[in-house]
């Protein structure tokens, strides 16, 4: 059966076809209008979508127009969840961080996994033996970081990510802008892998999934067994989807 992811970000829209378990189409930077063109070309029969910035009404009611089946809208403090979560506060919770925690219990089942998403914000989120979201943090992501080093200061320039984002980069830069960018990228590779190596003493069997549009930056950084899944929020949502309508 196929089936339609929608994950409308802080920074960008992204949607994900899928045909069963298989993820077969998916792009990045969507306008409601690019989107519906695909969802009309695809014909999804099930549809699901969350949200952490724009209000949905839209989306949902466009949605349903095209799609003859369900159109889920994930809500973390009320859609029904194939995990468990210890989370105090679900009602302020993103739905992207679940559905990260979802995809990643999904593929690593019975295993102790910590989910770095590196967008907008940087998340480390723990999922305990594959079946349990504990929570995590949440940190300013790369952008964020460069930009307020130029807001709250008087004469720092604000500084754009290098060209090549895997590249070396030196420790000690010896021009403002360089220094800046030591600062910041050397700064938080240092601050995520402190955080792995932190939850690593406590599940000495850990993995890390990472995800989010700077992983092409983080992955040469991490340190230990690292894997890239980018498309780990849609993978999550799909299966909230499946989860609900029994698929």
């Amino acid at each position: 059966m196929r089936t339609f992811a929608l994950d409308i970000g802080n920074t960008a829209v992204k949607y994900g076809c899928f045909e069963g378990n298989e993820l077969v189409e998916t792009a990045s930077g969507q306008t409601l209008e690019q989107v519906m063109a695909a969802v009309r070309r695809l014909r999804p029969y099930h549809a699901v979508l969350a949200s952490v910035a724009a209000p949905t009404e839209r989306w949902v009611t466009m949605l349903q127009q095209e799609v003859s089946g369900t159109v889920l809208e994930f809500r973390p403090a009320a859609t029904p969840l194939p995990i468990s979560t210890t989370y105090a506060t679900p009602h302020t919770l993103g739905a992207d961080r679940l559905a990260a925690a979802v995809g990643a219990a999904w593929l690593r089942p019975g295993h102790d996994t910590l989910v770095v998403d590196a967008g907008t914000a940087i998340k480390c989120d723990l999922v305990e033996g594959g079946h349990t979201f504990r929570g995590g943090s949440i940190a300013p992501g790369l952008a964020m970081r460069f930009r307020a080093l130029h807001t709250f200061t008087g004469r720092l320039p604000l500084v754009e990510m290098p060209e090549e984002v895997a590249a070396p980069l030196p420790l000690t830069g010896d021009d403002t802008i360089s220094s800046i960018r030591s600062g910041v990228l050397n700064g938080a590779a240092a601050e995520v892998n402190g955080f792995i190596a932190s939850y690593r003493e406590q599940y000495p069997g850990l993995a890390v999934v990472l995800a989010g549009g700077d992983a092409a930056f983080f992955q040469p950084r991490l340190k230990g067994l690292i894997f890239g899944i980018p498309e780990l929020v849609l993978i999550g949502l799909h299966r909230i989807l499946a989860y609900n309508v029994k698929l």
